[in-house]
C-alpha cells in the first residue's frame, strides 16, 4: 500500500506494529533472545541499549505486578502512541481499526456525530463542527471542550478511544458534557448518531452572479467536487459570474494531493507549496500545471481561526501568486505535513515528515496565514479556552527554514482602494449570526463587497 500525505489538522478522526531495535527488546521481554550481540555490544549504541534495557524492564514489571492483568497488545500499542505523540501534536499511532477510520474518513463518510477533535490537555477539543450533522444541530461549537461521554469522564482515554465512543450505530443516543467558555457550568447535550456522509463541497449563486464556493475538508472528492460546483454556478448564472467567493473558513484541512489540485485549480503556472523535509532529497516540490477554471474572473478566499493545514496551502498559495484576495483572520498555523506509513499487522503510524512552505518560501508554521483585508466575524471579543492555534499547542514545531523577514513578498499594491475601508467589526445593530441567512455573515458580505471591487480580468470567461 503507498503512503499516502495528510495535511489534517490534529487527529481528528483517525489515530500498526513494532518495529526496529525495540523489537528485539520486546522480544527479549517475552523470553525471546533476538536482539543482535554485535548491535547489542556497539559503543556507539550504548545508551540507545541501555534506554531499551529500561523499556523493557518496565514493560515485564507492568505484566506482573499491576493491580489488574493487562493485555500485552494494549500496553505496547499504548507505548508506541506515546512515542508518537510526544513529538508532536499531530503524530500518532493508528491501531487497524483506526487506520480503518482514517481511511473512511478521508474518503468522506464515517458514522457518529459529525465533529472534528483534537486532544487538549486530557480533554477532547472540538476543531469544528461539521455542518449538517448532528453535532452541528445540536449547537456544538469550535473551541467547546468534551468532558465526559454519557457521564464518563474522558480524561484517561486516548484521543482515537474518546471518538471510538463518539461513534456507534445510527440511531443510537450518547450524552455529551461539555464545558463552554463563558459559560458557568457545563452543558449536557443528547445527540443521536447518524451516518455520516461529509458534503466537503457546498456552493449556491449571490445575487445571481457571485459564485459561493465553501470547502469543508480537502478528501478524496474535494476537486471533483469544486470543479463540479463551479460548472453548475456557471450555467446557473449563464455564464455571466463577476467572481467567486472560495470560503475556507473551519476547514481543519486534509489531503495534500488534494490542496494541491485546489491551488491549480486558479493558478496558471508556478509553484503552488513545497515541502521540505530532514533530508534534502526527500523534499518536493508541485507546480501548477495550468488551467485556471475561471478564466481569470476574481477570487475572493474567506479564511479565519479554523483554517489550518491544507486550507493554509491554498490560501498561501492564491495569495503570493496575487491570484486572489484574502479576507476574514488569520488563520490556524499549521505548517507541517504527515506521512500516512502502513505497518505490519494492519495499523499505521501518522508521522511528521516536512515542514510546507508557500510559493514565497514562507513557513507558516504556528504563524499562519494573515488575510489581505481583516474582518471580524462579531464585535464581541471571542473568549477561548485553551490553545487557540497551532503555535498553542503543547509540543508544536517552531517555524524555521521560510524566508527572511527582508526577503519577504513586498505588501499588496494589487488591492481594490475600497479595500481600505472595509471595517474590521460590524456596525452594533449587525444581526445574529444565522448560518441559513448569508446576509447575516459579516465576513462574507465584506468579502462579496471587495469582490464586485475587483476588476475582471481580460481573459476571463463571460
Amino acid at each position: 500500500m503507498k503512503l499516502r500525505t495528510g495535511l489534517l489538522l490534529g487527529a481528528a478522526f483517525a489515530a500498526g506494529a513494532l518495529v526496529g531495535p525495540t523489537s528485539a527488546i520486546m522480544a527479549e521481554g517475552f523470553g525471546w533472545h533476538l536482539l543482535p550481540v554485535a548491535w547489542a555490544q556497539d559503543s556507539g549504541h550504548s545508551e540507545t541499549y541501555r534506554l531499551l534495557t529500561l523499556f523493557g524492564d518496565v514493560f515485564e514489571r507492568v505484566r506482573a505486578e499491576y493491580v489488574e492483568p493487562v493485555d500485552d497488545k494494549e500496553l505496547v500499542e499504548n507505548a508506541l502512541n506515546g512515542m508518537l505523540t510526544g513529538l508532536d501534536p499531530h503524530s500518532n499511532y493508528m491501531n487497524a481499526k483506526s487506520f480503518r477510520d482514517m481511511q473512511v474518513q478521508t474518503r468522506g463518510e464515517f458514522g457518529g456525530l459529525g465533529i472534528e477533535v483534537t486532544q487538549d490537555n486530557g480533554f477532547i477539543k472540538v476543531i469544528t463542527p461539521i455542518d449538517d450533522t448532528p453535532a452541528s444541530r445540536a449547537g456544538i461549537k469550535t473551541g467547546d471542550l468534551i468532558l465526559a461521554l454519557d457521564g464518563q469522564s474522558v480524561q484517561g482515554l486516548t484521543l482515537n478511544d474518546a471518538v471510538d465512543k463518539m461513534r456507534g450505530a445510527p440511531n443510537s443516543k450518547i450524552k455529551l458534557t461539555i464545558k463552554r467558555e463563558g459559560v458557568d457550568t457545563p452543558l449536557e447535550l443528547s445527540l443521536m448518531r447518524e451516518v455520516i456522509k461529509i458534503q466537503v463541497v457546498k456552493s449556491h449563486l449571490e445575487s445571481n452572479d457571485i459564485g459561493y464556493i465553501r470547502v469543508t475538508s480537502f478528501s478524496e472528492q474535494t476537486d471533483s467536487g469544486l470543479r463540479k460546483a463551479f460548472a453548475q454556478l456557471k450555467e446557473q448564472a449563464g455564464d455571466h459570474l463577476h467572481g467567486l467567493i472560495l470560503d475556507l473558513r473551519n476547514n481543519p484541512g486534509g489531503l495534500l494531493d488534494q490542496a494541491v489540485a485546489v491551488g491549480d485549480d486558479f493558478i496558471n503556472e508556478g509553484e503552488i507549496v513545497s515541502t521540505r523535509a530532514r533530508h534534502p532529497e526527500d523534499s518536493q516540490r508541485w507546480n501548477a500545471k495550468g488551467g485556471d477554471i475561471t478564466g481569470g474572473l476574481p477570487v475572493v478566499v474567506l479564511i479565519n481561526g479554523g483554517s489550518a493545514s491544507a486550507s493554509e496551502i491554498v490560501a498561501g498559495a492564491l495569495q503570493d501568486h496575487r491570484r486572489a484576495v484574502l479576507v476574514g483572520t488569520r488563520s490556524f498555523g499549521k505548517g507541517s505535513v504527515q506521512t500516512v506509513i502502513p505497518l505490519p499487522g494492519n495499523g499505521a503510524m501518522r508521522l511528521t515528515t516536512a515542514r510546507y512552505y508557500t510559493p514565497s518560501g514562507r513557513s507558516i508554521q504556528g504563524l499562519g496565514i494573515t488575510p489581505d483585508v481583516e474582518v471580524q466575524e462579531t464585535r464581541a471579543e471571542q473568549p477561548h479556552f485553551g490553545p487557540e492555534r497551532e503555535a498553542d499547542l503543547k509540543g508544536a514545531l517552531r517555524n524555521t527554514g521560510g524566508v527572511a523577514a527582508t526577503d519577504a513578498p513586498p505588501p499588496r499594491t494589487d488591492l481594490p482602494p475600497m479595500a481600505r475601508e472595509v471595517p474590521k467589526l460590524p456596525p452594533e445593530n449587525w444581526p445574529t449570526f444565522d448560518p441559513s441567512k448569508t446576509d447575516t455573515d459579516f465576513q462574507l458580505q465584506q468579502g462579496l463587497a471587495v469582490l464586485r471591487a475587483m476588476p475582471v480580468g481580460k481573459h476571463a470567461a463571460r
